[in-house]
């Protein structure tokens, strides 16, 4: 592992640091509501996710602000990110939820449109370090990850910067996967659905917690395959069930790099940001906010409720981590783009 990734997903959570709020800083928030816009379409993961986080993050906002949840989705989050980074008030009332894909589209892609800047941005925290997984119908050909080796099948896909879309294609280069990748899915939810009317085998990409939460009964029916479990570490869940790593399958060394890069992103899994502009003594007061809701009791037990994973990491961390990224070695990010790419 190259050493620029080398640890990110071992220890990443760690005991989060408090500090105090400035007087001025609380009595802004006061008698406010606060949107959180989710750059996702309503009933998926991130969706799920953010409104987990609005029912319980203004308690630790002073002044207990309102949080109203309200989704934007659009190019994995980049158009809501966009919204922030330029139309939306730069005092705090206006903060998103965004895919990794915003972050790293721009990286992998040459052509995306360019929305706003991910490494100006400011980030409040991400709830969840996360893994993704290849599944696919429990009557499908494509059984194992091996079968997607040997046997021709359909994987679904949202667009480009979701991760669907991308994994689905890396997997298929680095790995000589014989799928094709049909696109133009609104996302999970509607992916899940199209797998139980039989129009496609599976989705790679789809994160592990998302699924656990959004179609519990496939796990406990035994209605699903698990193939593959993508992350920079092996997911102790995944691997006592059996489910292979993505680097089993990889063809050379050279294209574990590129698969290292393109899966860092979820180390900063379910980002939350505010506007560049934003007053350092306001995001002072939503980063200790934010660091507050992922160690709140009633919150956690929400999540458990709701299947849903918490591993959190502070915004001042996210932000040195974008960071790193946009200086990747060229010639790595160049093999990176062709990956996801179809």
């Amino acid at each position: 592992m190259p050493p620029i990734w080398k640890g990110l997903a071992a220890g990443l959570i760690a005991l989060l640091a408090t500090s105090a709020v400035p007087a001025h800083a609380a009595e802004s928030f006061a008698g406010k509501s606060i949107d959180l816009l989710i750059g996702a379409p309503p009933g998926g993961g991130y969706d799920i996710y953010a409104r987990a986080l609005a029912r319980h993050y203004g308690r630790h906002i002073p002044g207990q602000p309102v949080i109203v949840a309200k989704n934007m989705p659009g190019a994995a989050g980049a158009r809501v990110a966009g919204f922030i980074s330029t139309l939306a008030p730069k005092d705090g009332t206006a903060i998103a939820a965004i895919m990794p894909g915003a972050v790293m589209g721009p990286l992998l892609d040459e052509k995306a449109e360019a929305l706003f800047d991910a490494t100006k941005v400011l980030y409040l925290g991400t709830a969840n370090n996360g893994t993704r997984i290849c599944v696919s119908r429990k009557d499908s050909k494509i059984k194992t990850f091996a079968d997607a080796l040997r046997t021709k099948a359909v994987f679904g896909g949202v667009s480009t910067n979701d991760s669907t879309r991308s994994y689905g294609y890396m997997h298929k280069k680095t790995s000589g996967a014989l799928y094709d990748v049909v696109t133009g899915y609104s996302g999970t939810a509607e992916m899940a659905l199209a797998m139980e009317r039989g129009e496609i085998d599976g989705v790679c990409g789809w994160d592990w917690a998302s699924f656990k939460s959004q179609r519990p009964d496939w796990l406990r029916d035994h209605n699903a395959n698990l193939l593959l479990q993508v992350g920079l570490e092996p997911n102790p869940e995944l691997t006592r069930m059996g489910v292979p790593s993505v680097f089993d399958f990889v063809k050379s060394e050279q294209d574990r790099k590129v698969v290292e890069l393109v899966i860092s992103q979820q180390v900063f899994q379910r980002s939350y940001i505010a506007p560049p502009e934003l007053p350092a003594a306001s995001l002072e007061t939503l980063r200790s906010a934010f660091d507050a809701t992922m160690a709140d009791q009633q919150f956690l037990q929400d999540a458990e409720n709701m299947r849903i994973d918490i591993e959190p990491l502070p915004g001042g961390r996210v932000q040195e981590l974008v960071q790193k990224l946009y200086s990747t070695p060229k010639d790595i990010m160049e093999r990176a783009r062709a990956a996801v790419m179809p």
